[in-house]
């Protein structure tokens, strides 16, 4: 399967802002379709799923568990839970700087220290973030998670060889694991491999446990072929008429930056910047 090693220019970078959102371990985008399930304990109850609330919605849950957080900084459920809320949000700044209070009550912690790499990554301390995530993960009890969440990273930090190794190597953990096949789709689409990244995030939409992050990803790869109509198709599977309008408009302004993403292929194929 022939592949394309080169990672986007800084240009490039700026097409794809927003595209990253596919990197699901690590969050280092936010979109209206990937919410994750709340750590239990420690929280406000809701009157509806995180999954299925609006943006407005979403801010209100998480200034009502930042409250609950403020009573007690040291709570590492609240403080997790207040932390991916932020995130959620787009207020990755304010989620690190929780991350960082959590992390140092509770420094051994590999769900949290994971959490504070995610939280570091989703900021823009790439580095930083793989070192982080680099103590949670032990020789003894390796983790699928994490080992994704390194993949992501390092796709971020232009290492694309090392980040499939890690995709690879959370595969052999976790079989046809969606959120890893889409990550490792992701990495492919990021070189502009785009026949490559449709390969495995098909691979990723078939499995029964992929959400609907993981379609989202194959509607953008399909949509970035020209194919259209069938994105759009895939983008509104199994959402609600809202949750599908909107994903389709973001969509549509990602796709609208076709002949941005063709002259960058052509720029680059020069060797230019």
């Amino acid at each position: 399967m022939a592949t394309t090693q080169t990672f986007p220019s800084s240009r490039a970078r700026r097409i794809l802002c927003g595209i990253s959102v596919v990197l699901v371990a690590v969050s280092l985008a936010g979109c209206a379709t990937q919410k994750k399930e709340l750590t239990t304990g420690s929280i406000p109850k809701f009157d509806k799923p995180v999954q299925s609330m609006t943006a407005s919605e979403l801010s209100r849950a998480a200034d009502s568990i930042g409250r609950a957080y403020e009573k007690n900084p040291k709570d590492r459920n609240a403080g997790l839970n207040y932390a991916n809320m932020l995130r959620m949000t787009g207020r990755n700044t304010q989620a690190l700087a929780v991350m960082q209070q959590v992390a140092i009550s509770h420094p051994s912690d590999r769900e949290v220290l994971a959490a504070y790499g995610k939280a570091q990554a989703a900021a823009g301390q790439l580095e930083q973030a793989l070192a982080t995530i680099g103590r949670a993960q032990t020789p003894d009890r390796p983790d699928w998670k994490l080992k994704s969440a390194e993949g992501a990273i390092l796709d971020q930090l232009g290492r694309a060889p090392e980040a499939r190794q890690r995709y690879r190597e959370a595969l052999d953990m976790q079989p046809n694991e969606p959120s890893v096949l889409s990550n490792l789709g992701m990495s492919y689409l990021l070189a502009k491999d785009l026949k490559t990244a449709e390969t495995y995030l098909r691979s990723a939409t078939n499995q029964p446990t992929a959400d609907s992050s993981v379609r989202q990803n194959l509607a953008l790869a399909v949509g970035l072929q020209g194919r259209f109509q069938e994105a759009e198709q895939i983008a509104m599977q199994e959402l609600s008429p809202d949750q599908a309008a909107a994903n389709v408009k973001y969509l549509r302004s990602v796709l609208s930056q076709q002949n941005a993403w063709q002259k960058l292929a052509k720029d680059e194929d020069k060797g230019t910047n």
